[in-house]
Order: C-alpha cells, then sequence, then structure tokens
C-alpha cells in the first residue's frame, strides 16, 4: 500500500539518515518492565552492540548475548566493562542457541531473520519453568490497521529522531550497523504461529514498525 509519493519518501529518508535514532533500542525499558527485578540467568538473542545485554545485567547474575554477525559482536565485546557479567558469542540463533536452562530469554529485531517456529520451539526449549520470554519483533504490513499504525509512525519518527538528536545532524548509532532485512510475516500469521508453541502468549502491535510477544513458562 503505497501512502505517501517517491519524493516524499526520499526527502524522509534524507531526514532520517540526518537524524536517526534506534527504534529497538526505545523498547528495552519496556522490556525491563516485564521482567522480575531480579534473576539468576538471561539470554539475549540477537544481541547486536550489546545495549539491551548490559542492561540486563543490571538485574541478572548472568548473562549471555549470542549474535550471527561477528564485526557486531566484536564490537559488543568493545562497548562492555569488564566488570559487567556479560559474554557475547557469535552464533546462529536458530540453531545454536548455547545449553542450559535461563530464567529470562529476550529476542529484538532478530526473529524475522530465523524460522519462525523451530526459532520459538528452540527459545521454548532454553527458558526455564516460570521464566519470561520477551520479544520485539517486525511483521509484514497487511491490514489496514498496520498501515494506519505505519501512517502515525512516520511523523513520529522523523520528531523523535529531531529531538533525541537535539537538532543536530548526527552519525548512525553503532547499534545500527548491524545487517537488516525485511520481514515476511504478517502480524495474523505470527499470532497463529505462536498460539500452537506458545499458549498463552500476549501479542500486541507497536508503534515505529514492532509488535510485541511476551510469554511466561508455566
Amino acid at each position: 500500500m503505497k501512502i505517501l509519493s517517491p519524493r516524499v519518501l526520499r526527502a524522509l529518508e534524507r531526514f532520517n539518515a540526518t537524524y536517526p535514532w534506534d527504534h529497538n533500542a526505545h523498547y528495552h525499558r519496556w522490556i525491563l518492565r516485564q521482567l522480575p527485578r531480579r534473576f539468576p540467568r538471561a539470554l539475549d538473542i540477537g544481541s547486536g552492540s550489546g545495549d539491551l545485554a548490559r542492561l540486563l545485567a543490571g538485574r541478572a547474575a548472568d548473562v549471555s548475548g549470542i549474535d550471527a554477525d561477528p564485526v557486531i559482536t566484536a564490537r559488543a565485546r568493545q562497548l562492555t566493562p569488564a566488570t559487567l557479567p556479560v559474554t557475547f558469542t557469535v552464533a546462529d540463533a536458530a540453531a545454536d542457541v548455547p545449553d542450559g536452562s535461563y530464567d529470562v530469554i529476550t529476542c529484538v529485531a532478530t526473529l524475522h531473520h530465523l524460522p519462525f517456529a523451530q526459532a520459538l520451539t528452540r527459545f521454548r526449549s532454553r527458558l526455564a519453568p516460570g521464566g519470561t520470554l520477551v520479544i520485539v519483533g517486525l511483521a509484514r504490513a497487511d491490514t489496514p490497521v498496520d498501515h494506519l499504525l505505519g501512517l502515525v509512525a512516520i511523523p513520529a519518527n522523523a520528531a523523535t529522531g529531531w529531538l533525541k538528536n537535539k537538532g543536530r545532524p548526527s552519525p548512525r548509532p553503532v547499534s545500527m550497523t548491524a545487517p537488516t532485512r525485511s520481514a515476511d510475516m504478517t502480524f495474523a500469521e505470527i499470532v497463529r504461529e505462536t498460539e500452537e508453541i506458545l499458549p498463552g502468549a500476549r501479542l500486541r502491535r507497536r508503534l515505529f514498525w514492532r509488535y510485541t510477544l511476551v510469554w511466561r513458562r508455566p
């Protein structure tokens, strides 16, 4: 569905490139609100530059971050103080989720890079009883609601970029340098497959082209 003309889209792209900000980091504080104040072990899947893993380290005794990109993983290690209980590993999240049981598993803007059902099943198998899985994901716009949220997000995105950068042109945050791809699944498809694998999961459409999923293992 075409909402804006190509000329307007190009102008917005230039503006957003001048005043960039991380849509995923926007949800980090929301993620923390879904979690206990303290927990033993956490796994951040698709850890990127490590921003969320470092936040989780403020609550967890041990945090593991995995990402398939060796370049951004190396940057995460550089940015992480040695005093924090965080380790970063280059791994394929679809096949190489570390063994063990985790009290918290997070996955931000990564699930659409993976085989959906296979990844959710693997996450479920690694989550400890009573543990919490939190996903912030991307879905392909399909319904009028999707397109309306996208339309609302366009001016909000530009305004947020301007405010966060205090009106000054800025380079992209390190967290935005990892490889990206577009989502293939619609929100309805995501809900349908999730219900089969994670009964009782809470899914919501969100602003800035994201959805959220929260599931607590019985």
